[in-house]
């Protein structure tokens, strides 16, 4: 497994560090901070104006794994916050508060944000709090609702002009003119590290699987969706490729032995990651698919950057990020997760703070149960608020689930 420690340490200090390290220094050498969201965003765009990039659910993520989330949203809660509020907003903005400071060091005052309104009106309410504190401007991209097989091209077109008038305000942040040729090569590598981590997400129609494709996933999604359009992306996904392959010759997987494979829909509980993944594998469970990894771009439905329409193509991920789409088509992706990665249920993981991602979730499983006939486990607790996990509570309904399925399985034998 030494390829995949040697994947780890490059993401952890090579990438990320690299990338946290730089945003560091940004106000310090006066180069240029836009914050935006991770689910469709247009950073292709951004870049070509030579920002550097913030994603607070980034952060949220961070500070979750790191057991400092709690502290941030209890600031966030004395500053007014409700306790219903999402978790990652109040993170972010008791780092806020905080002036910047957290776990990594410290965080960059923005000259910019661009919230890319794609399926969670949180997200309007988060930046306009965070544009008040700041005191900078603020552009909304309103990206419509995906609700059939294809975007109209109207829809595109509107989400096009949008950008076109982003890109001037981006002129006027920065000062600096747009190079058409830069855009398309941000586009063009976006596409090729696209390509690349498709290949890795459909390594796990592999009985075994030699991936998690929720538990691992989530870890190996970070390039994609903080650094496209960069050759560093592009090389990190030939890696991961490299070691799915090298764990499919030696015959090993995620676990020990392949027992149950599933797809999960919902996010993980950052601040009990481990916790929470071994409930699964001590029944021997796969997670071959899942919605999360999604979350910035669902590349897997043939969505891709494209260089020839750079604007059209950005417009175009804008849009089709998973909580973005409709119920019908997000359980439309479920199903097809569930016939292609041969999945022997479903599990459901509803996060009291997000309801973009929870909205639904309990008619899922009905629908899954009553019409397929699948197995369906719903679970519940939060993506960042470490008070709303209760490890007794969910081993029992997991060990519960999974019993019943195992004995399902010795009856038809």
């Amino acid at each position: 497994m030494a390829l995949y420690q040697d994947l780890g340490r490059n993401l952890q200090k090579d990438l990320l560090a690299k990338w946290y390290g730089d945003l560091a220094l940004a106000n310090e050498r006066k180069e240029p901070v836009a914050y935006l969201f991770v689910s469709g965003n247009v950073e292709e765009l951004l870049q070509a104006y030579g920002f550097h990039l913030v994603y607070p659910e980034i952060n949220a993520l961070q500070c979750g794994i790191k057991k400092a989330a709690g502290g941030f949203i209890q600031k966030a809660e004395e500053a007014g916050y409700s306790s219903d509020v999402c978790g990652y907003v109040k993170n972010d903005v008791g780092i806020a508060l905080a002036g910047g400071k957290w776990p990594l060091g410290n965080l960059p005052k923005p000259d910019l944000l661009v919230c890319t309104y794609a399926g969670c009106t949180t997200y309007m309410k988060w930046f306009e709090a965070l544009a008040q504190h700041f005191e900078c401007p603020l552009f909304v991209l309103d990206v419509p609702f995906v609700r059939d097989e294809d975007v109209p091209a109207a829809d595109i077109a509107y989400v096009v002009t949008q950008l076109r008038e982003l890109s001037v305000l981006c002129q006027a942040v920065t000062g600096r003119t747009l190079s058409e040729e830069r855009l398309r090569e941000l586009v063009r590598l976006s596409a090729e590290a696209e390509d690349l981590w498709v290949r890795v997400l459909e390594m796990a129609k592999r009985r075994p699987s030699p991936l998690d494709g929720f538990f691992e996933a989530v870890f190996f999604m970070a390039p994609i969706n903080v650094l496209r359009g960069t050759p560093e992306c592009v090389a990190y996904y030939e890696g991961v490729l490299r070691e799915m392959e090298e764990r499919v010759s030696l015959g090993i997987g995620p676990i020990p032995e392949e027992k149950f494979r599933v797809v999960l829909e919902g996010p993980p509980p950052w601040p009990h990651f481990r916790a929470f993944w071994d409930l699964f594998k001590r029944w021997g469970v796969t997670c071959v698919a899942s919605t999360y990894p999604r979350v910035g771009g669902i590349w897997d439905w043939g969505m891709r950057h494209d260089p020839e329409r750079p604007w059209e193509s950005i417009a175009t991920h804008a849009m089709n990020g998973y909580t973005n789409w409709n119920l019908a088509r997000r359980q439309a992706m479920m199903r097809r997760f569930v016939a292609e990665y041969h999945a022997d249920a479903l599990v459901l993981h509803s996060v009291k703070s997000c309801r973009a991602f929870s909205m639904g979730m309990a008619d899922t499983r009905e629908l899954f149960l009553r019409e397929d006939r699948l197995p369906a486990l719903f679970i519940e607790s939060d993506l960042a608020d470490p008070r709303y996990f209760s490890e007794a509570q969910l081993r029992t309904r997991v060990d519960a689930f999974f019993e019943a399925l195992e004995h399902r399985r010795s009856a038809r034998v």
